[in-house]
């Protein structure tokens, strides 16, 4: 368990989580770059999700870079995909703490806030994935709206000094590739469970600022990768399974593209907006590195090594199926606003990737323990359970066409299970 912590719950769910097999141990200890002259008004501050991927980098940068000045409060329920091994190598420094506790239970928040007594707040803690959006929505509109809720009334009832959420580009809904960049004051237009959750959350936050003068700001980030993320997600998910040589599936045509920002270009965003941000401003974390899902695809499987310069090679490795619900075909956002502050985006996709695919490679395997199920093509998850998918997928690979564009037609279909193997059917 963390240094400082309070006591882990008893049952067998949430006991896993504070087992220690001592990969973290060879691991680099990775953070953001930025260092700023502390702020004199804060000096304790809670970081919800603190566990999970992005708010974990943000727990390493703040209390390694802030050592005499903050103190860091690492407020995490431990769900399916957190775990302490992201913040481990911390357990030994006086300004470092963590709370097991859940954002949607009152009393946890408040003792968090009252017995360390906080003064800043970095809401991270949400329920993230968009594909388990589609089929357990409850879920995400339990933890993003009215845990959200939870912790805009307790912040107001003790006095927080900064409340700082982060939200998503999302939000915004699909831009067209004709539209210009989204501003921060653009219209909210939220298209799948997850992004409207998260909509919800800004209104509640945007209310007890109008309402009680709760000091708040607002960011919206692109989608963030690098080493520590959940295999969930397509970068980590999609480059354990190429090392593991087992093919990728893909939604749809492989078409729709992403805005990436390495993980430690984000922490450094969070700290500029810590330290420089103005309050009841919104914050646009916006990359330049914009990529489709089936180029994304092609430069992993340069990365490994593996050949795909021919279309059966690639098919070979990178399978498509009936896509989602509703897929946004992009997001784009416009940054100036914190570009103006003094952040950039220092790392390329090209190096960030080097250093994600390295790190999955050595460190994968083994941080989250045993990630076969969740590497399954559309996995579930029930309580801290992944739950491996058992039903075939259609593969709509064959007679694709695909042209300088990323364009394709689609032929006949085949259904493949978990490992790969195919059996033909007919379109």
């Amino acid at each position: 368990m963390a240094a400082n912590g309070n006591a882990p719950a008893a049952s067998s769910g949430t006991n896993k989580f504070f087992e220690d097999f001592g990969v973290w141990k060879d691991a680099p200890v990775l953070t953001g770059s930025t260092k700023f002259e502390p702020l004199p008004n804060v000096k304790n501050i809670m970081i919800t999700g603190g566990a999970g991927f992005i708010a974990c980098w943000l727990v390493r940068h703040l209390t390694l870079t802030y050592p005499n000045a903050y103190n860091i409060v690492s407020f995490d329920k431990l769900d399916y995909c957190a775990s302490l091994n992201n913040t481990r190598v911390l357990n030994d420094k006086r300004n470092f703490t963590f709370y097991h506790g859940d954002i949607t239970n009152p009393s946890e928040v408040m003792d968090c806030l009252q017995r360390h007594n906080i003064d800043t707040i970095f809401h991270f803690a949400a329920q993230s994935h968009v594909d388990l959006s589609f089929g357990n929505s409850y879920a995400f509109t339990h933890t993003n709206v009215y845990g959200t809720h939870v912790l805009l009334e307790s912040a107001k009832k003790v006095g927080i000094k900064k409340f700082i959420h982060i939200s998503t580009d999302e939000v915004y809904g699909e831009v067209r590739d004709d539209a210009d960049d989204l501003l921060e004051t653009s219209i909210l237009a939220p298209t799948n469970p997850y992004a409207a959750s998260k909509a919800a959350a800004e209104m509640l936050v945007h209310s007890y600022q109008k309402s009680f003068k709760l000091p708040v700001i607002i960011v919206r980030s692109n989608n963030v990768y690098g080493p520590h993320q959940y295999p969930e997600k397509i970068i980590p998910k999609f480059s354990l399974l190429l090392h593991r040589r087992q093919p990728v599936v893909l939604h749809g045509d492989g078409t729709p593209t992403r805005r990436y920002l390495f993980a430690g270009d984000a922490a450094d965003a969070f700290d500029t907006i810590l330290h420089k941000g103005q309050m009841d401003q919104i914050y646009n974390v916006g990359s330049y590195d914009e990529i489709s899902n089936l180029t994304l695809c092609s430069k992993l499987l340069t990365y490994l090594d593996i050949p795909h310069s021919t279309q059966e090679e690639l098919h070979k490795w990178v399978k498509h199926t009936i896509d989602r619900p509703f897929n946004d075909h992009r997001y784009a956002v416009d940054g100036t606003k914190l570009r103006q502050l003094g952040w950039e985006q220092k790392t390329s996709f090209s190096d960030g990737m080097a250093i994600t695919v390295d790190w999955y490679k050595r460190f994968g395997e083994a941080w989250w323990g045993d990630i076969t199920k969740v590497l399954t093509p559309f996995p579930t998850v029930t309580g801290t359970d992944v739950i491996a998918s058992e039903e075939p997928v259609e593969d709509i690979n064959e007679a694709m066409v695909v042209d300088s564009d990323d364009k394709m037609t689609l032929g006949k279909k085949r259904k493949i299970d978990g490992t790969g193997a195919q059996q033909a059917v007919q379109a």
